[in-house]
């Protein structure tokens, strides 16, 4: 390989830096229409999310369960912040970095991690895996593994909201990497031109796959909505506020008045693509500086500053949600794989499939 190849992809400095985030909000929770509750929950969720992903990357490389296995570490405050703005019935789909999304709507974290493991007990029945949670009850519509294709399924979702009328919101979510499928374009296109009620996300985290977006992408990737003439936004996906505060705005304008807008939310996160990944491609400079803007310690220090709770209490909060986590590790190991007899279900609608035996 020639040098000026190797110089091309060897990590010579910053390839995303802190500085490409928008400024946080200087906004506290209770401008933001935020209780102490509320914060405190969110700091919980976060921390859930945090602590799932670190317990099933343990798990995994003890051989618990193999695949693929992508973490949500260092996004925290996207799925929190949109979530929390989002009502309950609000549809939310997304790729398969899915963990912490469906945490935040409803899958537990016995069933998500039952689910890792392919018992029966997980949230999709330990037949989806890690890129596949689902969760109907929740409106959430599932993890995806091919990138970019569920896009247009989330203007699908949209159109049924609009032709029901029954004021929901469909929120689609997908990585760096699936901006430049043509699929994006179509459903962008289609979702200005009908007016869907339909909130497309896509959540930066500045690698795709492993190759940095001003590499991958001819120019900003919230440029996209210009060519449609769709509201946009840049978020810092790193501060928990910035995301609720965009989030009311956005959410308030698509419910009422039905306008699809695209977001793109600046994150990080800390973890190579998938647990196969070293990250080769960036410096440890540049990881440590993200650290340093971590969403959960940021959210930390704004409640020990304004003392909302004392160290002693936050203290308790993360005891409580190890043990929740560790308890759900349990409960996967002792939980019992899915019958061969239940392989064909949740395939078709309705109980008409009959199944015959070739042996």
């Amino acid at each position: 390989m020639s040098k000026s190849a190797v110089k091309a992809f060897t990590p010579s400095g910053f390839v995303y830096k802190s500085t490409d985030l928008p400024e946080a909000t200087k906004k506290d929770h209770k401008k933001l229409g935020l209780t102490t509750d509320n914060v405190m929950f969110l700091f919980r969720e976060m921390f859930l999310q945090r602590r799932f992903e670190e317990r099933a990357a343990q798990m995994y490389q003890k051989g618990k369960f193999g695949g693929f296995l992508h973490l949500y570490i260092g996004q925290e405050a996207v799925s929190s912040g949109v979530n929390f703005v989002l009502q309950p019935d609000d549809d939310i789909i997304t790729a398969y970095r899915d963990h912490g999304w469906g945490l935040v709507r409803g899958i537990s974290a016995k069933a998500g991690m039952a689910e890792l493991f392919g018992k029966a007990t997980g949230c999709s029945k330990g037949k989806g895996g890690s890129m596949h949670y689902f969760n109907a009850e929740g409106h959430f519509w599932g993890g995806h593994g091919i990138v970019g294709a569920h896009i247009p399924v989330a203007a699908g979702l949209a159109f049924a909201n609009k032709y029901e009328e029954n004021g929901r919101i469909a929120a689609g979510f997908f990585g760096d990497g699936a901006v430049d499928q043509g699929a994006l374009h179509e459903a962008f296109n289609l979702a200005q031109l009908w007016k869907l009620p339909v909130l497309f996300v896509v959540e930066n985290n500045g690698y795709s796959m492993g190759t940095a977006t001003n590499r991958h992408t001819a120019t900003e990737i919230y440029k996209r909505a210009l060519g449609y003439d769709m509201k946009h936004a840049i978020v810092n996906g790193m501060d928990l506020f910035s995301v609720i505060e965009t989030m009311q705005e956005v959410a308030k304008d698509i419910r009422e008045n039905s306008n699809p807008w695209f977001l793109e939310i600046r994150t990080y996160r800390y973890r190579g693509h998938s647990m196969s990944d070293p990250g080769n491609y960036r410096t440890k400079e540049e990881l440590e500086e993200f650290k340093n803007n971590d969403p959960i310690e940021r959210l930390k220090t704004y409640i020990l500053d304004k003392k909302l709770a004392k160290q002693a209490e936050i203290d308790a909060i993360m005891d409580e949600v190890e043990k929740e986590v560790l308890e759900a590790v349990d409960f996967a190991d002792e939980s019992p794989f899915p019958e061969s007899n239940t392989l064909y279900e949740h395939i078709f609608s309705g109980d008409d499939l009959v199944i015959h035996d070739h042996k």
